[in-house]
């Protein structure tokens, strides 16, 4: 056997392994979970934005009429592409070219609602499926929106609580760490009903005590594969039911978060000192710090 023939022995050799890593690395149905609920999302915000366009469409040949619903207005506009008499008592008269563009742009909505549709009855399916104890914690969505913010099962499973309540948040967290704005207290988790319309006093306890929860619900659905879900619901209504019914803690004026200021520069007489404004947060007053030695010295 030649040089040549063996490196293409080993080259065909290591292909095949590649080829068998890459179908064994997406062999798991999570990672179609993760494309289905991004599809979901991207085709929710542009159903939302076709949605304002045909309002405003229809907005200049019936403006006397009112929609109740995105269905509504888009079986409206379908059932006027049709028909052959569209003259309006106020709007603008249709002719042929309108009407065909206007009824397109009707119908490329109605898919986009179907669409929707079809991904909304797959991740419920695949959510259960994967995720059984987060699932019924949560919901099919927000159980595949984590699983899509944090990349695989396993990372996920392996994540704390505080890792698991901030998903989502990312952006916010990043600019407390660099500008020193007020740190987040939750992400996806914010979208579940019991989060959103508490108080912005227990919102940050009610969504940790959620993130625990979860953090429990992931291991069992990634090791031990148990459903202990119940359980973790019940003990979970019952530590949201102290939470509210927890008296309120005053902060004290120390204890208020402070606006960021400039680190003060470094070398004697260079420091500084924030002084507060009677009309504003005040501002940074170099050399108002600590002496400079060496004067002190000389």
């Amino acid at each position: 056997m030649t040089k040549e023939e063996r490196f293409e022995e080993l080259r065909q050799k290591m292909l095949k392994s590649a080829r068998e890593g890459i179908k064994e690395a997406y062999s798991s149905e999570e990672y179609a979970l993760i494309q289905a609920i991004n599809a979901y999302l991207e085709t929710n915000k542009s159903y939302n934005l076709a949605y304002e366009r045909l309002t405003e469409w229809a907005g200049i040949y019936f403006p006397d009429r009112r929609f109740t619903s995105s269905r509504t207005l888009t079986e409206f506009a379908l059932s006027v592409a049709q028909e052959t008499n569209t003259k309006s008592a106020m709007g603008r008269v249709m002719n042929e070219d309108e009407k065909k563009s206007f009824g397109r742009f009707a119908e490329m909505s109605r898919n986009m609602d179907e669409s929707m549709k079809a991904l909304e009855v797959y991740l419920k399916a695949a959510s259960t499926r994967i995720l059984p104890n987060v699932t019924y914690l949560t919901d099919e969505k927000i159980a595949a929106e984590l699983l899509s913010k944090a990349g695989s099962m396993e990372r996920l499973a392996t994540m704390p609580a505080s890792t698991v309540q901030l998903l989502g948040a990312e952006k916010s967290l990043f600019k407390h760490l660099k500008f020193g704005s007020k740190p987040p207290k939750y992400g996806v988790i914010f979208k579940l009903p019991e989060v959103n319309s508490a108080s912005r006093e227990t919102r940050g306890r009610i969504a940790r005590a959620y993130a625990t929860k979860l953090t429990i619900a992931l291991k069992a659905d990634y090791y031990t594969k148990k459903f202990i879900a119940e359980g973790l619901k019940e003990s979970l209504n019952k530590t949201i039911k102290m939470i509210k019914a927890a008296p309120v803690k005053e902060k004290k004026p120390d204890q208020q978060h402070q606006k960021w200021r400039p680190r003060p520069e470094r070398g004697g007489g260079q420091g500084g000192k924030w002084q507060k404004g009677p009309g504003g947060p005040g501002r940074w007053k170099k050399g108002a710090g600590r002496p400079d030695r060496r004067r002190m010295n000389k």
